[in-house]
């Protein structure tokens, strides 16, 4: 009984090297020869298959989601939220559990009124458990949909400024996604249609590959379960966190943190490129598996998570942490002060990067280490933001 069992993990190890190590060219040829990923699109709309839905419903829905999530669910002035909105669970100590949507829905929706929560496919399981811990003797009910009742796609269209005009109906709900400016709209599908907009649709890859290059982080992969800190993934600026509502479930790290102002390490869009190659000077996506590119192109894909980012030809401290990435973009967690010209309030002095440092990525085994350059780059929608909150 125990064969088949062995001979599987057998197989994924083999395939982890492969696609880590690169021994013997496997994760190369791979890339090189599967179907090219889109380009980045002015406009699509495109099924996210890599999010799911609860719904939570009960007399003290509000009220109980409000002491458990980052967002103001339930505020105290003008009457309760009517559009969906950003946030989080976190754990006691401040750490993310889950980046979500919460979507308040009326009396008379397809799922009845209460909430949907939109959260990370492969996450939808824990925390439904997680909420029905909680609940103790709320009146809370909660389930997760199926696809066929209700599902989750993005609409974007750059011609217009990111303003679609996407009314809400008795088959869907829509909403401008609030994290960054012009990144789109979230629809909320109550069954199994395409949702009837003007635009052609895509495969989730085009999302991501606009998110990457907006420097918006999403689900578990990215924003590390029970590591992530809601600052550091710049939940703040994306409106996932209000500071002046009341207690819920990790708040003290939060506040303290936003108060003592200085947070060294955010999420930060990142090109890779050959060692043998100049420093990019803008944030541009290139497909690795494109004809004019050498078949030694290394794809984001095939860099593993937490990989440690080190200056090029120097030694010291590490300057971040490798996330996740598409073609030659990806994201990952950066030390400000060493990888960008962001200076820390108060620490101007103390700041350690220099115009024109570059930085590695390498992994593998001493003897075949796989290597790139990464160069981070500061998003102008975070640029501004955090001078904003400087000059407060």
């Amino acid at each position: 009984m125990q064969l088949p069992v062995r001979r599987a993990f057998i197989g994924r190890e083999a395939a982890t090297v492969a696609r880590l190590c690169g021994t013997c060219g496997a994760a190369r040829r791979q890339f090189a020869s599967s179907a090219k990923l889109p380009q980045p699109l002015a406009a699509g709309l495109t099924e996210l298959k890599s999010r799911r839905l609860l719904s939570v419903t009960g007399s003290d829905a509000g009220k109980f989601l409000q002491g458990i999530v980052t967002a103001d669910v339930t505020p105290s002035k003008g009457g309760p939220r009517h559009e969906g909105f950003y946030s989080a669970f976190l754990t006691a100590t401040g750490r993310i559990l889950n980046d979500v949507f919460i979507y308040p829905m009326a009396a008379g929706s397809p799922t009845g009124e209460g909430f949907l929560i939109e959260v990370d496919a492969g996450q939808a399981k824990r925390l439904e458990k997680l909420i029905k811990r909680y609940k103790l003797r709320a009146d809370v009910g909660v389930r997760s949909l199926p696809s066929d009742e209700a599902n989750v796609w993005h609409a974007w269209d750059d011609a217009q400024s990111g303003q679609l005009v996407l009314p809400s109906n008795s088959s869907r709900m829509t909403m401008q996604d609030p994290r960054v400016p012009g990144l789109g709209h979230r629809i909320i599908q109550f069954n199994n249609n395409r949702p009837e907009v003007d635009l052609n649709q895509t495969d989730e890859a085009a999302y991501t590959i606009r998110r990457y290059l907006h420097g918006v982080p999403e689900g578990q992969d990215e924003i590390l379960r029970e590591h992530s800190l809601p600052l550091e993934t710049n939940m703040e600026y994306m409106n996932g966190i209000e500071f002046r509502k009341g207690c819920y479930v990790g708040q003290e790290l939060t506040i303290r943190t936003k108060h003592r102002g200085v947070v060294r390490k955010r999420i930060l869009p990142c090109v890779i490129y050959p060692k043998d190659r100049p420093a990019p000077d803008t944030l541009s996506y290139r497909d690795p598996s494109d004809a004019s590119n050498s078949p030694d192109a290394v794809a984001a894909e095939m860099i593993p998570t937490e990989t440690s980012i080190g200056r090029f030809e120097k030694r010291g401290r590490s300057a971040g942490k490798w996330l996740k990435g598409v073609g030659n973009i990806g994201l990952a967690l950066c030390r400000l002060e060493i990888m960008t010209d962001i200076l820390l309030p108060g620490e101007q002095s103390a700041s350690t990067f220099t115009e024109g440092d570059e930085f590695t990525l390498e992994w593998g085994e001493e003897t075949v280490k796989e290597g790139v350059k990464v160069k981070a780059f500061v998003p102008e929608w975070l640029r501004r933001a955090m001078d904003a909150s400087a000059a407060h």
